[in-house]
């Protein structure tokens, strides 16, 4: 059998940094060639209507993953929040998240977090921001904002540890090239407001006028399943219900995301009432 030929980004940490580069720089070009318009004007005045709101619990013990990086994380979280909050999407423009926070350096203070990298976890400058992907995220499928780019996980990395989100709804993010986006295509600005204390980190969806439906997202047929290999997977249906405000038998159903994820953890964890 042939040997895999090796990656250019592969030769070292140099070649990578170069990578990421040339992956940032043609990303920037595309989005020029195509017009994109990214929002820029912030309002620290609260817009009156709130749209969608939502709380994370920042400091959760997953198993296996050393508490100090849940510590750093949310110093990570903090200085990207004073880059988000506020951020007004005007209609026709797109939320960039990378264009937003920039890069996450260790020069702008951000410190040694837990990073996903190709399915396998490890440490790294900047560690923990998808976490704020993932409540944007979360606030984005309740409204009728257009989500433009968004990256799945795609492996089950942890088992639940006080989930509230049915599992699957969280995003990838790293700068620039997984960037999470969304587009204002609603008719009417739209406001981002997030902050944090000590164990929370919130997060709000605000507009000028008031949201015509209500919007839920439901996770149905979860279960585990293992493969003839042995290998397990976590399997469940995503989808969004769209209901209207005056009469709540006006439901749309929409199919968001449908997951067969690998068990990366450890399979005594697993729910046995939950395997097929």
């Amino acid at each position: 059998m042939a040997k895999k030929r090796k990656l250019f980004c592969e030769y070292g940490p140099l070649c990578y940094k170069i990578s990421l580069f040339k992956e940032s720089f043609l990303k920037d070009m595309r989005d020029l060639i195509a017009g994109r318009r990214f929002s820029k004007r912030y309002d620290y005045d609260n817009f009156e209507y709130i749209w969608k709101g939502h709380t994370k619990m920042m400091l959760r013990r997953l198993h296996g993953v050393d508490m100090e990086l849940q510590q750093n994380k949310v110093t990570n979280l903090r200085l990207a929040a004073k880059k988000l909050d506020g951020i007004v999407i005007d209609d026709g423009k797109e939320f960039s998240f990378w264009n937003i926070v920039g890069d996450a350096t260790k020069k702008k203070g951000y410190l040694e977090g837990l990073v996903i990298s190709n399915g396998v976890l490890k440490q790294g400058v900047g560690g923990g921001l998808c976490q704020m992907a993932n409540l944007i995220h979360w606030l984005v499928l309740h409204t009728p904002l257009t989500v433009t780019e968004m990256h799945h996980h795609s492996d089950a990395l942890f088992p639940d540890s006080n989930r509230r989100e049915p599992f699957g709804t969280g995003t990838s993010i790293c700068y620039k090239a997984l960037d999470y986006r969304f587009k204002n295509e609603t008719g009417h600005p739209v406001q981002l407001r997030i902050w944090l204390d000590d164990v929370m980190l919130y997060g709000e969806i605000r507009s000028s006028v008031p949201l015509e439906h209500r919007y839920r997202i439901v996770e149905e047929d979860h279960h585990y399943s293992k493969d003839e290999d042995g290998v397990f997977f976590r399997n469940s249906m995503i989808y969004r219900l769209i209901e209207g405000k005056a009469d709540k038998a006006d439901v749309r159903k929409e199919l968001i995301l449908k997951n067969h994820s690998k068990v990366m953890y450890d399979y005594s964890l697993i729910p046995k009432e939950q395997i097929r």
